[in-house]
């Protein structure tokens, strides 16, 4: 896998947590149980496999989008370099 994530914040409200992946790594499959916002650090490619469906996305650095719970996928880096992005799910 070859992910790095680490938790920044925990707390009753948010969690926020910082992910690297080298080229080629991925998070592994997981479920979104909350409202997330994720922040890319570095311009990247993620390759994203969701069921049978596989999408790229290319994400600017700043520039942040937002997710309903409830997303199923695993996330690759799907370039050539790192990918470092910042997910913050929104608890309450």
């Amino acid at each position: 896998m070859l992910e790095e994530a680490d938790r920044q914040v925990d707390n009753a409200r948010t969690r926020v947590t910082r992910h690297r992946l080298v080229p080629g790594a991925h998070t592994g499959f997981h479920r979104h149980e909350y409202d997330y916002v994720v922040v890319p650090i570095t311009d990247c490619r993620m390759r994203i496999v969701a069921g049978a469906q596989e999408s790229l996305a290319d994400l600017t650095s700043g520039q942040a989008y937002f997710r309903q719970a409830g997303v199923e996928h695993d996330v690759f880096n799907g370039g050539d370099r790192e990918l470092i992005f910042v997910e913050v799910e929104l608890l309450g």
